[in-house]
């Protein structure tokens, strides 16, 4: 293995969700969050990406971002930590494509066979990515073409709605019946495996305290499939959203940005690095 990486001598790692908290939830644009960016990489604090995000879409924006740390794809279906990153291997990894990855999650085609028997035992009109266009997943994601396509590119985690004014409580159960998890994040319900973004975290929480004992983590969300691993934080953020308050109650402890997306995103992440007036933050 080569010399440990640069976070080694930092005592700060921050976890962030993206869709609707480190991008914008309507454009994807980051701009407003490039001042806290900018500090993060000059003080080489790592920036673990945790998203609902596939592989695909998330290697896209870690090259957007310049962002060369460990990822967490599909709600905790599977961490991804690039060759070499760690100064040891991963307890059971498995190498791919450059990477060293732990998977959590379930085939994806076990997720989809699931959701198809539980709509159809409960009468529920669902609509997964599986049966989806690329045109109909970027009208109902507002992604450009291109990534609309790298979001169908699935491996653990089905997004999907449901129809109607159908009540979805028969369907989760359904999906729980089967042993399965089910989520919500800004716009679909999820149904997965055995996994969520909290086991994920805590995986590579452990892996960096290998690294550096005294570690101080911080994670910033914003939709209820952030909540799992917002507790697992020494200090959470929630970005400004009709649902944060209530959100925050799910939350112990944590605090909600003065302003939505990459705008809150930056204040938050300046605030753990400047220390400005707890003031600023929406009590």
């Amino acid at each position: 293995m080569g010399p440990a990486p640069a976070y080694a001598e930092s005592v700060l790692v921050v976890f962030s969700d993206l869709d609707g908290t480190l991008l914008d939830p309507a454009t994807y644009d980051f701009s407003a969050a490039q001042p806290a960016l900018d500090a993060l990489r000059k003080s080489a604090i790592p920036l673990v990406l945790v998203s609902s995000k596939t592989r695909a879409e998330m290697e896209h924006w870690r090259r957007r971002l310049g962002n060369a740390h460990p990822f967490v794809v599909e709600n905790g279906g599977a961490i991804y930590a690039p060759e070499g990153y760690f100064p040891f291997d991963l307890p059971g990894a498995v190498r791919r494509q450059g990477y060293q990855v732990i998977e959590f999650g379930k085939p994806y085609a076990e997720l989809v066979h699931a959701l198809e028997e539980a709509a159809k035992e409960t009468r529920t009109p669902v609509l997964g990515f599986y049966r989806m266009t690329v045109g109909q997943i970027r009208r109902r994601t507002a992604l450009p073409l291109a990534l609309a396509r790298l979001a169908k590119q699935r491996e653990y985690d089905e997004p999907f709605t449901i129809s109607g004014k159908a009540r979805p409580e028969p369907l989760l159960e359904a999906l729980e019946r089967r042993g399965l998890r089910w989520t919500r994040g800004g716009r679909f319900y999820h149904v997965l495996g055995d996994n969520d973004k909290a086991r994920a975290a805590s995986t590579l929480i452990e892996l960096y305290r290998r690294v550096h004992r005294n570690l101080r983590t911080v994670g910033l969300g914003d939709a209820w499939n952030d909540v799992s691993f917002l507790r697992l934080m020494d200090e959470a953020f929630l970005l400004l959203s009709p649902a944060a308050r209530e959100i925050q109650a799910a939350v112990p402890g944590a605090r909600i940005t003065s302003a939505p997306g990459p705008w809150g995103w930056n204040e938050a992440v300046l605030s753990l690095l400047h220390a400005p007036p707890r003031s600023e933050m929406v009590p």
